[in-house]
């Protein structure tokens, strides 16, 4: 690559995660080298609807500027959701995701797409699905480990054939539930008691999320899950610490230095980490050194089982009682900001926000460059 590097930042989404996003994106626009890159702001309303803005020459100055409201005439919405990713164009500027061989010019091609959208239709495999179809370097997890890193009871089970040590957990969907709920009260009562924690299968920042401790609370955590997602995933409580990974990296990660998280609330929920501002990072984490080298190489076999690439967070239960180690989940799109557990970690593992940026967008490129020698159709004589 000649000259700067356009990168397309997307932000926002359908997710309950929208405005955790737009966090990300705001801190990711303020980091960025504006001297070796050229930002191109994709955003994406709560109903879907994607608007484009002029390349950025400086920071915005603040998160009202990235939503680009319609009175906005330097920026214009994008009709149809595909439009962007295969070769619109819009606004000024003549900004247009899609592949230089797509788009026919390079002026109207990205260099590359990062993707800071959290949760459902951005973390869980679908927006890679569509930057793989226009043949987009990307930063972070591709389609595969995107999809199972979101859905808790495939990830659950990927981490059981690789051997990964985990709490014990249950799963249902909302229509084996209706039809069969004493089976499923018995099961859970029996197989992992009380208090129990209740969550949707596909949704991150903790939302959605319960503590049951008799059948009441447990019936009524179900429904609660249930307004998020079709699946519900219950898990035994652990008396633990929380204690958390970065990963970084395509088929070599690294692993960071461990941190902890000391909640402010019963349970790392929504509101403990986003809202009421108490809880604590712990960096690096006050544990053993041999639990902590032990509990970095499982954040990378974590990693590796979903086929990870470029970055991850890594979650993890420390039995306050036994010190044993259970692996929780893994995040493959984390919270972004300067103040994260994820860019935390690596600060005090020697690479700085800056530098981390640079790492991901490289590590995107390298990924998409290698998968370009890979024939996937053949001439039949």
């Amino acid at each position: 690559m000649s000259g700067k590097i356009r990168v397309g930042l997307i932000y926002g989404g359908k997710s309950g995660e929208h405005d955790v996003s737009l966090q990300t994106a705001m801190a990711v626009m303020k980091a960025v080298d504006f001297t070796k890159y050229e930002v191109v702001p994709f955003y994406i309303s709560k109903k879907g609807e994607w608007k484009s803005g002029a390349p950025l020459l400086a920071p915005v100055a603040s998160k009202e500027e990235l939503t680009f409201s319609s009175g906005d005439s330097a920026n214009a919405p994008v009709s149809n959701a595909l439009a962007p990713i295969f070769g619109a164009v819009h606004a000024k500027g003549d900004v247009a995701i899609s592949s230089a061989a797509a788009a026919g010019t390079k002026e109207a091609s990205l260099d590359v797409v990062f993707p800071l959208l959290h949760g459902t239709f951005g973390e869980d495999g679908t927006i890679q699905g569509l930057l793989e179809m226009a043949n987009i370097p990307y930063v972070g997890a591709g389609v595969l480990a995107s999809a199972v890193g979101m859905d808790k009871v495939m990830m659950k089970k990927v981490f059981a054939q690789e051997g990964l040590p985990q709490c014990i957990f249950r799963h249902f969907t909302r229509t084996e539930w209706e039809k069969n709920r004493a089976y499923h009260l018995i099961e859970l009562e029996t197989a992992i008691g009380y208090p129990c924690f209740v969550k949707p299968a596909n949704l991150g920042s903790s939302v959605g999320i319960s503590k049951a401790r008799n059948q009441e609370e447990l019936i009524q955590a179900v429904s609660f899950a249930f307004q998020y997602d079709r699946k519900v995933i219950i898990e035994e409580n652990i008396d633990a610490r929380e204690i958390e990974v970065a990963v970084l990296g395509n088929d070599e990660p690294q692993a960071s230095v461990v941190g902890e998280i000391v909640s402010s609330n019963e349970f790392y929920d929504y509101k403990a980490k986003y809202v009421d501002g108490k809880s604590a990072m712990v960096i690096p984490a006050d544990i053993p050194a041999e639990t902590a080298e032990q509990v970095r190489q499982l954040a990378v076999q974590a990693f590796l089982a979903v086929d990870g690439s470029g970055l991850s967070r890594v979650d993890f239960f420390l039995g306050k009682a036994d010190q044993k180690i259970y692996i929780n989940e893994i995040n493959t799109m984390p919270g972004f900001t300067p103040y994260s557990m994820y860019p935390l970690l690596w600060q005090e593992s020697g690479k700085p926000y800056t530098e981390l940026l640079d790492d991901l967008i490289r590590l995107a490129v390298e990924r998409h460059t290698a998968k370009q020698s890979i024939q996937y159709s053949f001439d039949v004589e």
